[in-house]
């Protein structure tokens, strides 16, 4: 069988997010999901997945919301009003070659949230990555910290289609989420069709979620998150997936 993660991100966006994500996991094929753990609804979401089928992850978190460390020791991480900078500030600047985030900084900060992690889950990340936004000094603040509590590291830039999960080699399969015309199915398919490996574990990553005033005020993410509830819960498409011979694991379950 070849192995493929089904992963949702994005546990404590909002309260209708994390509604969303927690049918995908009850009802659906979601065993892997990632814990934004500065995000006011973190707790919120956590509860709703208390007993349920699933591997919780560190979805490390700087461009939404507050920060768990002292804002006054990473200062050039916020805007005027003491949020995180957005992720579109963090776009505009890659492409013009630039790195908003400092690494003495992203480093105090990783380790606020995986300490704050520890504090809500009471247990260490199945995994540990990062939200949003492609930054070098980012990845190397989630090694730093990842190398120093001895955290098991999903090292994938989001701008390429492998990386390391462990040490070990990890691919991940496109994601057309941001596509207006979206069809989560569709998409699934063509990844696992066309993209998949066949040398290493397939992540496929989702943003399940239902829509409330904060998520359609601060994220640009909107209609598609409740498409992909409805894929994520089809029994169709768990049906399809057997029959491509893939079996469905979480974080813990990888053979690498």
């Amino acid at each position: 069988m070849r192995q493929l993660i089904i992963r949702a991100d994005d546990i404590g966006y909002s309260e209708a997010v994390n509604y969303g994500i927690t049918k995908s996991v009850k009802e659906g094929l979601i065993r892997s999901a990632g814990l934004m753990p500065n995000m006011p609804a973190a707790k919120h979401g956590l509860d709703l997945l208390v007993g349920c089928d699933v591997v919780i992850g560190q979805h490390t978190n700087v461009c939404i919301g507050k920060p768990c460390a002292d804002p006054s020791l990473i200062p050039s991480m916020l805007d005027e009003n003491g949020e995180f900078l957005s992720s579109r500030k963090h776009r505009e600047a890659f492409k013009q070659g630039k790195d908003l985030i400092k690494l003495d900084e992203a480093v105090i900060e990783v380790e606020a949230q995986y300490i704050r992690f520890k504090e809500l889950t009471g247990k260490e990340p199945a995994y540990f990555e990062a939200h949003a936004i492609a930054s070098a000094n980012l990845m190397k603040a989630l090694a730093i910290v990842a190398d120093k509590y001895h955290l098991a590291f999903n090292d994938m830039n989001p701008m390429v289609d492998s990386g390391l999960f462990r040490g070990k080699p990890i691919h991940s399969l496109p994601m057309d989420s941001m596509n207006l015309e979206y069809d989560p199915f569709e998409s699934l398919k063509d990844a696992v069709l066309h993209h998949f490996s066949e040398e290493m574990p397939n992540v496929f990553v989702c943003h399940p979620g239902y829509l409330d005033d904060y998520i359609l005020h601060h994220s640009s993410l909107t209609v598609n998150r409740t498409k992909e509830v409805e894929m994520l819960i089809n029994p169709a498409v768990k049906e399809w997936l057997s029959q491509q011979k893939i079996e469905l694991v979480n974080y813990s379950q990888v053979n690498l």
